[in-house]
């Protein structure tokens, strides 16, 4: 076979497989309209896997203008949000339905 076909059949696969993630999911719990855990630590300059679980029976939404990110998790499911990389600092994240008790921050270091 023709080691360029290989290749590029390689590299395209690659591409196929989705975004390198860096170790194990974070999982963000949503209960009683609040976010569980309220801080999350991630590595700085690496891409991560966010699992978020509603377990409220009404939707809510993971949303953060500094991480550019905003997602609505029906009640009773959960949602993949993927984060980064991003530079080290904090990243405040709130519930747009909720805005009062659904509020964290992430933490990248």
């Amino acid at each position: 076979m023709n080691r360029v076909f290989v290749l590029a059949c390689l590299a395209i696969g690659l591409v196929a497989a989705g975004p390198v993630v860096a170790g194990e999911p974070y999982t963000l719990t949503i209960r009683d309209h609040r976010f569980e855990p309220t801080e999350i630590t991630i590595p700085a300059d690496t891409r991560v896997k966010l699992v978020v679980k509603n377990l409220d029976a009404t939707p809510e939404e993971f949303e953060s203008y500094e991480l550019n990110r905003e997602k609505i998790i029906a009640g009773g499911s959960q949602a993949i949000i993927y984060i980064g990389p991003v530079s080290a600092g904090r990243y405040r994240f709130f519930g747009e339905f909720h805005q009062d008790t659904a509020q964290g921050v992430i933490v990248a270091k």
